[in-house]
């Protein structure tokens, strides 16, 4: 069997500890496809991963191939995979331990889509892990509909830049807060209010929210409770908000972890095909530069999405 290239980590670490692995690829199961990848994008959790901070990736799984989204080409099946065709370009959100930094990945039917002629493999990896998360944050957990008002943290990076965008596809006021260098990129995306919070206060410029998705978490969690309406609701991805708070500020609080969900995808493949949603990519590098990329990300400031590429 042909190898092929996997960054991996045969121990938690640093930059220095991700390594390219020339390794036989795995073959897919009864109901996954193998895609030959021409994109993955690089995500938060992954140098949570790196470092040895994601409870779900002990030391027992390692060596483990990072990557948790991808854009390509299906080239084998599983005998009940029988949603896609050999060929078809697809993009998807990887399971945990899966692994996408690799020339190939292995998918589960249902956790992958169609991609569009007119989206290129680098904005289709951009998608899957950001875009669920900001969708399922918004529409799943939080209920947003029209005519309510949401307050997005970090509403420049991977996930906020889709969550700025829904909401006001939803038909939502939109309030949002990002750095003095990304207050144009956030205004670009559609924000009603854009707060620059080296700048100004959010608590004092977003009042009576329906919603806040919570990005950030500390302090800025702390200070946003008070800005909810009651029966309001505060949705997180990261810590577990705090039910006691909730309680007293007669407010909703929940914390979700996003799941693969090829349906979802396909809605939201479908707004970016169509124009109305706009992946924003920083920069992309090449498979083998992947710590590099990484390092990017955990720095932080990241504007959209930064994206492996393999093509």
């Amino acid at each position: 069997m042909t190898k092929i290239r996997k960054m991996r980590l045969h121990r938690f670490g640093g930059a220095d500890v991700l390594c390219a692995d020339e390794v036989e690829y795995s073959q897919p199961d009864v109901s996954q496809v193998l895609i030959g990848v021409k994109a993955a994008s690089i995500n938060p959790v992954d140098f949570k991963i790196r470092k040895g901070q994601y409870p779900a990736v002990q030391e027992d799984r390692l060596p483990y191939t990072l990557g948790r989204d991808v854009s390509g080409i299906v080239e084998k099946r599983g005998a009940q995979a029988n949603l896609f065709e050999i060929g078809d370009e697809v993009l998807g959100m990887v399971d945990i331990g899966c692994g996408g930094y690799a020339e190939k990945a292995v998918l589960n039917q249902r956790a992958i889509t169609l991609k569009p002629r007119s989206i290129d493999h680098v904005h289709a990896a951009a998608i899957p892990l950001a875009g669920l998360t900001a969708w399922q944050g918004l529409c799943r957990y939080g209920d947003l509909k029209a005519g309510q008002s949401i307050l997005i943290h970090g509403g420049s990076g991977g996930v906020g830049h889709f969550a700025v965008q829904f909401a006001k596809i939803i038909g939502a006021r939109v309030f949002t807060t990002v750095s003095t260098d990304n207050v144009t990129f956030a205004r670009s995306l559609g924000a009603d209010v854009v707060i620059d919070y080296k700048k100004e206060r959010f608590d004092d410029l977003a009042p009576e929210l329906d919603m806040v998705f919570d990005l950030i978490d500390g302090e800025t969690r702390e200070r946003s409770w008070k800005l909810l309406k009651r029966g309001g609701i505060l949705v997180t991805t990261l810590t577990e908000p705090s039910r006691q708070t909730a309680k007293r500020f007669g407010v909703r609080a929940l914390r979700y972890t996003v799941e693969a969900d090829g349906d979802e995808l396909s809605d939201i493949v479908g707004l970016v095909a169509s124009g109305k949603v706009k992946p924003h990519i920083q920069r992309t590098y090449s498979l083998q530069e992947a710590s590099t990329a990484l390092a990017a990300v955990e720095r932080g400031g990241t504007v959209g999405k930064i994206v492996l590429t393999l093509a």
